[in-house]
């Protein structure tokens, strides 16, 4: 076995399966689909290099190997829970959220309702590059395309539309934001370089559009909700987009990323409407 490349979680549902005598029991008590975990104790198999178990119509039956290996993984178990029941095991569940710089805005603004009514940690991670929710590098994307890889569950939140914000229509000056978002990419194509403000982060072009000294492309739903702010341009076809919120499938149905899915789909949908 190449403990490098070995999926330790096999072994946690390998003793659910064991222990259950079948997959229908055993993805009661994990939260695993059947198929899920049929194939997770094939690549256990294939790790070890031993049969483990005898597949019979009525429910799975542990090999001599798996008789074993059983064991050996009580064993374990027995070392581990007293770590688990520790005081580090009673903090709530993490859920990482990932998104772009002006959701990860409005969601932080609405942290009370994404955790009211149930114990949860959240991250959020604000990038406009992509995570991959498949790696479990986050539990929860916002995303502005369906999901069309593997494994990926998605979620229409609703449509995102994008306008010019100024103080003033006088205010000639661009607030340009270096980066390779769509909506750098339009200002660049539509703006003179030699009349704007650079800056590396979204939040500070907002920032110049609020103190008066330049205008801004930003999405409709931050917009909007400046009062020292207006639209000075029509809506901009090139940028509008739907947007969806995307989790892995299987992590989709774990009770505190349940919890969050439904709420920051309701944040967000909001303002997308309100937008």
């Amino acid at each position: 076995m190449d403990e490098s490349n070995f999926d330790w979680d096999n072994l946690r549902l390998f003793l659910a399966v064991a222990r259950a005598g079948g997959l229908g029991p055993a993805a009661e008590q994990t939260g695993k689909s059947a198929p899920t975990l049929g194939r997770r104790m094939i690549e256990l198999e294939r790790d070890l290099g031993s049969e483990l178990f005898h597949r019979k119509p009525r429910g799975y039956e542990l090999t001599e190997d798996g008789q074993a290996l059983l064991r050996k993984v009580e064993g374990i178990e027995a070392r581990v829970i007293p770590v688990t029941e520790s005081s580090l095991a009673t903090a709530p569940p993490l859920v990482k959220i990932s998104a772009g710089n002006w959701v990860t805005k409005v969601l932080i603004g609405a942290v009370g309702r994404l955790t009211r009514s149930m114990p949860v940690r959240l991250r959020f991670i604000s990038a406009e590059e992509v995570l991959k929710i498949g790696h479990r590098e986050a539990a929860i994307g916002i995303r502005n395309r369906r999901p069309e890889e593997i494994g990926l569950a998605g979620r229409k939140i609703g449509r995102v539309r994008f306008a010019v914000y100024a103080a003033d229509e006088s205010i000639s000056t661009w607030a340009r934001v270096m980066s390779k978002t769509p909506s750098a990419r339009w200002l660049r194509a539509h703006a003179q370089e030699d009349d704007a403000i650079e800056v590396t982060a979204p939040q500070n072009a907002l920032e110049l559009a609020n103190a008066g000294l330049a205008r801004a492309v930003l999405p409709t739903f931050i917009g909007n909700t400046q009062p020292g702010l207006k639209p000075v341009s029509p809506l901009i076809d090139d940028l509008e987009h739907d947007q969806w919120l995307v989790t892995h499938h299987e992590d989709r149905f774990l009770a505190e990323v349940r919890h969050v899915i439904d709420r920051t789909h309701a944040v967000m949908s909001e303002a997308c409407e309100n937008g």
